[in-house]
């Protein structure tokens, strides 16, 4: 019960905290513009502080079965299952084009990488966070080659669309993606090498994950705007439905199916559960202000999926 309410808590604190940072930087008109105060935070957690936690748990993860190559399969087939259905559900409730995709952006990118890393790494230890990375080895791919450019054939830009190949080589090449690889390729090679690895990393550890998740927690709160949220309500339950129901049914019993659950007391499955259930990440607001899309039906999914947090955080806990 401790580790469910230290999970609501760092959520509820993280964004407030970065909420009320927006309001006093408007109200005083801070010489340092928020969006760079926004790059700093994000830039501390994801090149700085989450390799070093990602290939401390790598290093010590058993990843021997091969069971496990599923893994990124499963992570990309989620991403993938949201953003048909939101196109599905956005002809459904009949938007326009230039809602179309931002819903469809919203369907189809996850928080991943902060939120679920971070109650992988609550609920399930250093052995859950270990095995995130590879749930999420596709995720920039398909965000930068495929859910981009999906976006900009909604939009009303005249300019030409970037090929499938130039927004791979895009996302292979971000110094974010290649700081992850790196993180993730150090861990395995220290991990088969049979290096022990050193005692202070474990305690270490515990203090980069929360400490990085909350970064990203209060610069995702410096960019929260409410005002959109009653206009689109109801398409924002819907992408709730989609990202903490459907979403987790198919890709956790697909898990299942390929006997996930048979290994290390059903470890892996338990990642999926969790990674298959988070809600639609900030990238989606994006490809909405890059393409000018409807930035604010974006906002106001990913406010109430975030919102719904305090929902599937408990069942999530009581679950696993």
């Amino acid at each position: 019960m401790g580790r469910l309410i230290f999970s609501i808590t760092l959520v509820i604190f993280g964004i407030g905290a970065g909420y009320l940072v927006q309001m006093v930087i408007k109200k005083h008109q801070a010489p340092v513009p928020i969006d760079m105060w926004r790059r700093t935070l994000q830039k501390t957690a994801l090149l700085f502080l989450n390799p070093v936690a990602i290939l401390g748990a790598t290093w010590v993860a058993d990843i021997q079965n091969i069971r496990m190559a599923a893994l990124p399969f499963l992570g990309a087939t989620a991403l993938i299952t949201g953003g048909i259905l939101a196109f599905f559900s956005a002809r459904m409730l009949r938007l326009n084009s230039l809602q179309t995709g931002s819903y469809v952006v919203c369907g189809g990118f996850t928080n991943i990488g902060s939120l679920g890393a971070l109650f992988c790494f609550i609920f399930l230890g250093e052995k859950g966070f270990a095995l995130v990375p590879f749930y999420k080895l596709f995720e920039e791919s398909l965000y930068y080659a495929v859910g981009f450019p999906i976006a900009k054939s909604f939009s009303r830009d005249a300019t030409e669309t970037p090929t499938f190949v130039k927004r791979l080589t895009t996302a292979v090449t971000d110094p974010f993606v290649l700081v992850a690889v790196f993180s993730i390729a150090s861990g395995l090679v220290l991990n088969l090498s049979g290096i022990s690895r050193p005692a202070f990393y474990g305690p270490v550890n515990t203090v980069l994950i929360p400490l990085a998740a909350f970064l990203l927690l209060v610069s995702i709160g410096m960019a929260m705007r409410f005002s959109s949220m009653h206009t689109f309500f109801k398409p924002g339950l819907l992408i709730a439905a989609i990202k903490f129901l459907i979403i987790p049914f198919v890709v956790t019993g697909t898990g299942y199916a390929l006997g996930l659950g048979r290994i290390d007391d059903g470890l892996p499955l338990k990642v999926v559960m969790i990674l298959s259930a988070m809600p639609v990440g900030f990238i989606a607001m994006v490809p909405p202000t890059l393409y000018h899309l409807d930035v604010d039906l974006a906002n106001a999914c990913w406010l109430i999926t975030n919102a719904g947090l305090l929902l599937v955080i408990p069942a999530l806990f009581f679950l696993i």
